[in-house]
């Protein structure tokens, strides 16, 4: 066959290989060996680079119609967020997508965690891995407060402040994000900045090292208990296993990875297409504080954290606790790099899997209940259960909700659950007590006392003291 009779894509891939070596380069890629046993769980590397593709052409694509400006940027999300049409399910699944990525990053963790292939020779894989996982997070946060409403606002404010806690660079962290010393104009253009192109070039480049390295020290084989990790003997052993029992990438072991991603790209788009753009808060106005700024659900649990930590302990969970948590992920590869490698004889690292797993998971529904907020707009006690006809009672019954008791306490199922659940505290208190208590209140209650009269104070005891 002559140059001119090649079908025309074998000669446009002969020229392009000719001028650039990029069919070779593809074609070893591809090629590269694995090991056989490496089955579905080892996709959540691969689903994690698909939801970040995702990202990455929907955010392009919001780019083209957000303008990144405090005056407009919220006039523009309404544009965007109007129900059914291109835009909103754009960003739909940028606001899906944003999961898929949070949770395939900490699912292909966790994978590595209990497997130990972060151990030689891929220490620096997981360390690229660890820092791919803060700025996963990092442009989680920026997202969020993109859709500049109310909420958004004032969580770039909480963001600020906790910021400015860390010592010595807090107040340069606090101001760097806030673009100045408060909440001001340049404060949107900074995130965006940020969420747009710094994040984003910084995970280009991670990436580019991470999956370089991947084809550079092969694919983690299935540990096999017993079978210790020495850097002395690993690389030829390793070598020798992908040579006697591994299969070529492309198309043995790649064909997993494209099967679960599009099931998870259609599973984001259907989502998308059903719910379309999350919904968005009041326009912003900072001279509003009537506001309660929370994250996304993934990041709903560290937020439950903070609201549950003692105050006084506060600075110590802001700081110290990220710090801990990151500096023992940082040094793992550096201190465990060899030994035993199999979940089954490393059962305190399935240990901290759970646990840590069950942490989350508590904290998110705990989270998402806010036990710590007043229950505003609670109705008034219902007769049921008040109970009683005595004059005395029902006027403190209504006082009980006037006051705004059933804001933070809960009788019969009614009212909230920041404070204790009085129904039955008549049985616990004397009149004594409860008056005492309700004129010098106590770490998280008002105090009442001048603000009641002497016979509201009755009142209100007396019915208190009906609750058995």
């Amino acid at each position: 066959m002559t140059p001119d009779s090649r079908p025309p894509m074998r000669g446009l891939l002969g020229w392009l290989e000719d001028r650039t070596g990029l069919v070779s380069a593809a074609q070893k890629v591809a090629a590269h060996r694995v090991p056989r046993r490496s089955g579905w769980a080892f996709v959540f590397g691969s689903a994690t680079l698909f939801a970040f593709v995702l990202q990455v052409v929907t955010g392009i694509t919001l780019a083209m119609f957000f303008e990144p400006s405090s005056a407009t940027a919220y006039a523009s999300l309404q544009h965007l967020s109007r129900p059914g049409s291109f835009e909103a399910i754009v960003r739909g699944l940028h606001y899906f997508g944003a999961s898929l990525m949070v949770v395939m990053v900490g699912i292909h963790m966790i994978r590595v965690y209990l497997m130990a292939s972060y151990k030689y020779p891929r220490e620096v894989q997981w360390l690229s891995g660890v820092v791919l996982l803060l700025l996963t997070l990092a442009m989680a946060f920026t997202g969020q407060t993109l859709r500049w409403d109310q909420n958004a606002v004032w969580s770039v404010v909480v963001g600020a402040e906790q910021a400015s806690r860390a010592p010595v660079v807090g107040p340069i962290l606090a101001r760097f994000l806030m673009a100045g010393d408060s909440l001001n104009a340049a404060t949107l253009s900074r995130l965006y900045s940020l969420h747009t192109y710094w994040f984003p070039g910084l995970m280009f480049a991670l990436i580019g090292l991470h999956v370089a390295l991947v084809l550079r020290n092969g694919i983690s084989e299935p540990p096999t208990p017993g079978r210790r990790v020495d850097p002395k003997t690993y690389k030829q052993e390793y070598q020798a296993l992908v040579k006697r029992d591994g299969v070529p990438f492309w198309p043995d072991a790649a064909w997993r990875d494209a099967v679960f991603g599009a099931v998870l790209i259609l599973a984001v788009t259907a989502l998308a297409w059903r719910l379309g753009a999350p919904p968005l808060g009041a326009a912003p106005d900072p001279s509003i504080v009537q506001a309660d700024p929370k994250p996304d659900w993934y990041l709903i649990w560290y937020f439950a954290a903070l609201a549950l930590w003692p105050y006084g302990v506060t600075n110590l969970m802001i700081i110290l606790a990220p710090l801990l948590a990151f500096g023992a992920l940082f040094l793992l590869p550096l201190v465990s790099n060899r030994g035993e490698r199999s979940p089954s004889r490393r059962p305190w690292a399935v240990a901290t899997v759970l646990v840590t797993v069950g942490m989350v998971t508590a904290l998110t529904v705990v989270g998402q209940r806010e036990p710590w907020l007043p229950h505003f707009g609670a109705a008034p006690l219902s007769a049921r259960t008040v109970g009683s006809r005595d004059p005395d009672v029902v006027r403190g019954a209504a006082l009980f909700h006037d006051q705004s008791c059933i804001l933070c306490h809960r009788i019969g199922g009614q009212g909230g659950v920041r404070g204790p659940d009085l129904s039955a505290v008549g049985a616990r208190l004397t009149g004594d007590q409860l008056t005492w208590r309700i004129q010098n209140g106590a770490a998280s209650m008002p105090s009442y006392a001048g603000v009641l009269t002497d016979q509201q104070l009755r009142d209100l005891v007396a019915f208190l003291e009906t609750r058995q």
